[in-house]
C-alpha cells in the first residue's frame, strides 16, 4: 500500500450526453386583437467528452520515504511477533509435555508403594499368624495401605489434569487422551558457558529487535510528521476531449501541464507536535530495550543455574535410590526373619518412595531448566530468526 506512492495516479473519466432544447415563437394577439397562433422549434444535441488527469508527486519532504520504510518495518514486527508466539507455544508444549510425565512418575512411585503396602500387610497377617507378630502391626500396615491408596488416587487425578492442560496447549480435540511416549530421562546437555549463552540470547531474541523496530518507528513517524510543513512538488497533467455529433464542428481538444510548488509555513504547530510525540515514543522504546535486556539476562543466567543444580541432584538422587532400595530388601528379611520391626519397614518404604521421587523430579527439573534456558536463547539450535519464504 505505501509503496503505491512510488507511481503516479492516473484518472480517466467520460461521459456521453443526449439533450433536447425546445423553443416557443409567437402567441398572443396583433393590434388588431387578432388571436396569433404558437410556433415551436426543437434542437437535438449528442455531446461526448472524456478527459484524463495524472497526478505524480514529485517530492514529499521525506515523507513517501517514511511511510514506505514505516509499512516495512511493521511488517517485520509482525514477523517477530510471530516468532515470538511460536516460541512460546513450543516452550509451553515441552513443559507441559515434561509435567505429564511426573505426573506419570507419580502415579508408578504411588503404585509401587500400594504393592510395598501390601506385601507389608501381609507379611505382618503371616507373623500375626505365625505367633510373632502382633494384632498392632496388621492395623497399622492396613492404615499404611489405606494411605498409600489415597495418594494413588491424587496422583491419578493430577495425571489426568496434566493430560487436558497438554491438550489445551496443543489444541487436540476433547476426546482426545494424550500420554508421554518418552521414559524419563536427560533431555540433552547445554555446552554453552554463561557469557556466550547471554551473547547469545542478545542476538536471538526476537523482543529486542522489535525494540529497535518500534525506535525506527518512532523515527519515521516523526519525519512523517515534519514532511508536512517542508516543500511539496507534484506534477500534473490533464487532457480533455468533446465532440459535438450535431453542429458539425471537429473534436476539440485541450492539453495542460502544470508544476506545482507547495510549502505550508505555519499550521500552528502540528508538525512539530507530531515529531516531539513520536520522539517520546522512542525515548520509551529505548527504555523498553533495556529493561527487555536486563529481563532476559535474568531468565538466561536462572534458568542457567537451575540446571547446573539440577544435573547435580540427578547424580546424587540416583545414588539415594540404589542406597534406600537396598536398605527396603535388608528391611524386610529381617521383619520377615522376626528380628526386625515393621517400623523399619515402613520407614524404608518410606525413603524409598521419597528418594525415587527426588531423582525422577531432579531429572524433570533439568529438562524443564533447559527447556527454559533455550526458551531464553531462542531459535535454538539453528540461531536463526524468522525469515519469510
Amino acid at each position: 500500500m505505501a509503496r503505491a506512492e512510488l507511481f503516479p495516479i492516473l484518472d480517466i473519466e467520460t461521459s456521453l450526453v443526449r439533450f433536447r432544447n425546445d423553443r416557443v415563437f409567437g402567441g398572443g394577439t396583433d393590434q388588431l386583437g387578432t388571436l396569433i397562433p404558437e410556433a415551436t422549434s426543437a434542437e437535438t444535441f449528442t455531446d461526448a467528452r472524456a478527459s484524463a488527469n495524472l497526478t505524480y508527486d514529485i517530492y514529499t519532504g521525506g515523507g513517501r520515504s517514511a511511510r514506505i520504510e514505516r509499512a516495512e518495518r511493521s511488517v517485520r514486527r509482525q514477523q517477530l511477533e510471530v516468532e515470538v508466539i511460536a516460541e512460546r507455544v513450543r516452550f509451553e508444549a515441552t513443559d507441559n509435555y515434561y509435567l505429564l510425565q511426573n505426573a506419570d512418575a507419580q502415579v508408578a512411585i504411588r503404585q509401587a508403594d500400594v504393592e510395598n503396602a501390601s506385601q507389608t500387610l501381609r507379611d505382618a497377617k503371616l507373623l500375626e499368624t505365625a505367633g510373632l507378630g502382633t494384632r498392632f502391626d496388621v492395623l497399622r500396615a492396613e492404615g499404611d495401605l489405606a494411605t498409600a491408596n489415597e495418594q494413588l488416587t491424587r496422583a491419578i487425578a493430577d495425571q489426568r489434569t496434566s493430560r487436558r492442560r497438554l491438550a489445551e496447549t496443543l489444541s487436540v480435540g476433547q476426546h482426545v487422551e494424550l500420554s508421554a511416549a518418552d521414559e524419563i530421562a536427560e533431555s540433552g546437555i547445554w555446552n554453552l558457558s554463561l557469557d556466550q549463552t547471554i551473547v547469545r540470547a542478545y542476538k536471538n531474541r526476537a523482543e529486542l529487535e522489535q525494540r529497535l523496530i518500534d525506535r525506527e518507528l518512532g523515527e519515521n513517524d516523526r519525519e512523517i510528521a515534519l514532511a508536512e510543513i517542508r516543500p511539496r512538488v507534484d506534477f500534473l497533467a490533464n487532457y480533455d476531449a468533446r465532440e459535438n455529433f450535431d453542429d458539425g464542428v471537429p473534436v476539440l481538444m485541450d492539453w495542460t501541464f502544470q508544476a506545482r510548488v507547495r510549502w505550508r509555513i505555519f499550521d500552528g504547530g502540528r508538525a512539530f507536535e507530531g515529531a516531539r510525540r513520536a520522539e517520546r515514543r522512542m525515548d520509551r522504546a529505548n527504555l523498553e530495550f533495556a529493561n527487555q535486556r536486563n529481563e532476559i539476562r535474568f531468565e538466561v543466567e536462572e534458568s542457567y543455574h537451575n540446571l547446573i543444580a539440577n544435573k547435580e541432584n540427578i547424580d546424587s538422587t540416583r545414588k539415594n535410590v540404589a542406597t534406600f532400595d537396598e536398605a527396603l530388601r535388608l528391611a524386610r528379611l529381617r521383619f520377615q526373619a522376626g528380628v526386625g520391626t515393621q517400623t523399619d519397614v515402613i520407614n524404608a518404604q518410606r525413603d524409598l518412595s521419597g528418594a525415587r521421587g527426588r531423582f525422577l523430579q531432579a531429572i524433570i527439573q533439568y529438562n524443564q531448566s533447559l527447556n527454559a534456558l533455550q526458551r531464553a536463547v531462542s531459535n535454538f539450535p539453528d540461531d536463526r530468526l524468522f525469515e519469510t519464504p
